[in-house]
């Protein structure tokens, strides 16, 4: 699967193309912004990205009104299969937000049963009771998702509804060329529809990778053969800042060991989770960071533990922002040009390292030093072995083991090493030590 060994790159577009928050009914081909940033995700050396909500919908995307057509605010559908075909002729995947648990009241078919009632042919689209009432006096109640009224639950076990939504899925792929989908609440969705899902999209493209958002629980139980190549790894988003906020390295390292160490009780062994240290939901990693010196630690990090790396539009040159109660577009900006930095430059090496290296991107884990502030753990493939050494701290620290010997390349410096049972660690300083 190509997944696994990509980077991938995320944007919210109705934000950062700068459309109006509301629908308000005006086609303005906004999303073409996107032809001008494909030549700079090509040489940051991101190879995939990942869109949220495009299709036409009451607001924020979540609530769509229509599959088969770009929302208004963004363009038509021929000025988003431009952009899909130029992000291709840059080297560029395109996964989109597949956001198929629940649609908004302006949805067509919601929109038949609120004129239709009980006669509407869609009233079995949804969780309909006509006894009851809606808080919006529809006349019936309905379900909403987690109570959020204005997103009506679609019923997955509906076949009609399963036939309706891969009709789309397979629109999207002639029309743009798409090469997976995001699976928005995935936690949420029927698992039979999943698995239909799964096996038509096996059909319907080569390599065409389902990725599901996922909070909480056992990833086990939508991440297999039958379901979804891969999902989100919340646990270790939390354990990423947390570690350093606290420093406390021990954090991450045992979540890190609990899903991928050697242990033969390790639940994700062998899984390609999509790592993140931030996106259009939580705070910025450079918000939630007490300490700017940790940003670049943090990314050191996240490109050299196991799973497929996503890197939120911004965050790469140290974008601020946080996450509001009820307001999520202090996360969601509108930039009219990248903005590159030091920083930028040093993911920008971080990528090319990463896919260069089959131990990174496939390899086993295995911690070899946890202290509070240090952490040092070793990626290992039948190809490669790959050391990886943080020193969080404002010290310099050396880190001593047996494993720690040999001949080597230390990849950030380019520098040739001989390891004779310890590293010395700057301060602050992320180390990728290959071994000969």
């Amino acid at each position: 699967m190509w997944a696994y060994n990509s980077v991938f790159y995320q944007i919210y577009p109705i934000g950062f193309c700068g459309a109006p928050t509301q629908n308000d009914g005006e086609c303005v081909p906004r999303i073409r912004k996107l032809l001008d940033w494909s030549g700079y995700l090509q040489e940051l050396g991101v190879d995939s990205i990942l869109l949220n909500p495009i299709f036409e919908s009451d607001s924020h995307g979540y609530d769509t009104r229509d599959f088969k057509k770009i929302d208004c605010r963004l363009g038509t559908n021929d000025d988003f299969a431009s952009v899909c075909k130029d992000l291709h002729a840059h080297g560029v995947k395109i996964v989109l937000d597949g956001v198929f648990n629940h649609v908004g009241r302006g949805f067509w078919a919601f929109k038949d049963v609120q004129e239709k009632k009980w006669d509407s042919p869609y009233k079995d689209w949804f969780h309909i009771n006509f006894d009851g009432n809606s808080n919006y006096n529809d006349g019936f109640w309905y379900e909403g998702w987690e109570g959020h009224f204005e997103l009506v639950k679609l019923n997955l076990q509906n076949p009609a509804v399963a036939d309706y939504l891969l009709e789309c899925v397979k629109y999207w792929v002639d029309t743009f060329d798409i090469d997976g989908l995001r699976l928005d609440v995935a936690y949420s969705l029927d698992h039979g529809f999943m698995q239909r899902l799964r096996s038509y999209v096996e059909e319907l493209k080569d390599g065409f990778v389902l990725i599901g958002e996922v909070l909480f629980g056992d990833y086990n139980l939508i991440v297999n053969e039958r379901m979804l190549h891969s999902c989100t790894n919340y646990e270790c988003y939390k354990g990423i800042y947390s570690s350093f906020n606290s420093m406390n390295l021990f954090e991450i390292a045992h979540s890190l060991h609990r899903q991928f160490g050697p242990d033969p009780w390790c639940i994700y062994r062998g899984k390609h989770l999509v790592t993140f240290v931030d996106n259009h939901d939580v705070t910025r990693l450079a918000s939630i960071l007490t300490n700017d010196k940790h940003i670049p630690l943090a990314y050191g990090l996240l490109f050299g533990m196991p799973g497929i790396p996503c890197l939120y539009y911004g965050s790469e040159w140290g974008q601020p922002g946080e996450k509001a109660p009820d307001n999520d577009y202090a996360l969601r900006p509108c930039f009219e040009e990248p903005m590159p930095n030091e920083l930028t430059e040093y993911i920008k090496q971080l990528i090319r390292i990463r896919q260069n290296s089959d131990a990174l991107c496939n390899g086993s884990y295995k911690n070899i030093i946890i202290q509070n502030h240090q952490l040092v753990f070793e990626r290992c493939s039948d190809t490669e072995r790959i050391i990886v050494a943080i020193n969080a701290a404002d010290t310099p620290y050396t880190a001593c083991h047996q494993d720690l010997n040999g001949n080597a390349k230390e990849l950030v410096a380019k520098l040739e090493v001989r390891l004779n049972g310890q590293i010395d660690l700057p301060p602050y300083s992320v180390q990728y030590i290959k071994f000969e």
